[in-house]
């Protein structure tokens, strides 16, 4: 195994701060041995769709509103000089830092906050998380100039795809600047949809084939490949995808995943590492009542509904909330990321 967590814990993403510096300070504070950079959606340019689209053809924004148009003259052009970039990057020498798939500053708050704070320790993690949009939630999120799917459209297709491919890669590059081990979750929440009428015509191989493009270039690049969904999906796509790690809401949805027991205990002796959302988030209500020993009580459905040793499974294991809790208040995102600390701790003094 590549990397073994050991029930580790750490986070998904976003947080419901206005500081970054506040932020990581509390990331560093619950999950000092797995940090991540954090997201922080009062920044507009911090959302889902916004915070990585950033040099694509034909990209429109207006506020909150984000398409890529390609009925104007200058389309052609645009397509055509990104896929210059992308040649220049993957084959021609040309640094990432210095191409349109770099991050830019506004986009990169959190990202630079960590990799500063990091350096600043005496000693590195044993890993640090990135995050992005993942490409299925990128290309059913996206419109055309119609309000038309951009996964519809094969030509955008595959320039999306190698974007957020390339800003992965860029993730990766300055993240390896901590001097340790990198994780890049595809934050893949559309996935949660799949198969329903709004998304008629879209198959399954081509969405794993989108997944596989992304989870190849993290490889490359030296980084350790999750998918992250925080809903119900078909699971096979998830394990046919390529990723080491796969994380999702094991509290709202456990029976669900466990529907597929065969491929998720294969995927596990294989080296497969799962991330275990036992922390609530997605219902206030239910963190508000949350405690630490009705978690534990969850941990040990887990444990011994898999016929697989118990520190195999601890061993292949992240504690983690359900989801990011940046919708949530301070002092219940601060909760579910107390619980997580004390959910590991508790697990790990166990093993």
């Amino acid at each position: 195994m590549r990397f073994e967590p050991n029930s580790l814990p750490t986070l998904i993403g976003s947080l419901p701060l206005k500081s970054h510096t506040e932020a990581t300070k509390m990331v560093l504070n619950y999950t000092p041995e797995i940090p991540l950079w954090v997201q922080l959606p009062s920044y507009p340019e911090e959302r889902l769709l916004s915070q990585f689209s950033e040099g694509l053809p034909g990209l429109k924004e207006d506020g909150d509103a984000i398409c890529l148009d390609t009925s104007g003259p200058e389309f052609e052009a645009e397509l055509l000089a990104f896929y210059e970039d992308y040649l220049g990057v993957t084959e021609g020498g040309q640094p990432l830092s210095s191409s349109r798939f770099a991050m830019s500053e506004s986009r990169t708050r959190g990202l630079e906050t960590l990799i500063q704070a990091v350096k600043s320790l005496d000693s590195p993690p044993l890993a640090v998380k990135g995050q992005i949009t993942g490409p299925f939630t990128m290309l059913t999120g996206l419109k055309d100039q119609d309000g038309k799917a951009v996964f519809y459209d094969q030509q955008l297709r595959d320039a999306v795809v190698k974007m957020v491919a390339m800003k992965a890669r860029f993730q990766i590059e300055r993240l390896k600047e901590t001097g340790t081990k990198v994780l890049i979750f595809l934050d893949e929440p559309a996935l949660s949809g799949f198969g329903s009428s709004a998304m008629v015509g879209m198959s399954k191989e081509e969405v794993i084939a989108a997944l596989e493009e992304v989870v190849n270039e993290v490889e490359r690049a030296g980084g350790i490949p999750g998918i992250h969904v925080c809903g119900n999906t078909d699971w096979d796509i998830a394990f046919r995808s390529g990723v080491e790690i796969i994380s999702f809401d094991a509290y709202g949805y456990l029976d669900r995943m466990f529907l597929f027991k065969p491929q998720l205990e294969q995927f596990i002796r294989d080296g497969g590492i799962i991330a275990w959302g036992l922390v609530p988030t997605l219902d206030p209500d239910r963190l508000e009542s949350a405690t630490l020993d009705e978690l534990l009580e969850r941990w040990e459905s887990i444990v011994s509904g898999l016929s697989l040793e118990c520190q195999q499974i601890a061993a292949s294991s992240l504690v983690t909330p359900s989801c990011g809790t940046g919708l949530l208040t301070p002092a219940l995102s601060e909760k579910a990321l107390r619980l997580t600390r004390e959910l590991s701790d508790s697990i790990r003094s166990r093993v």
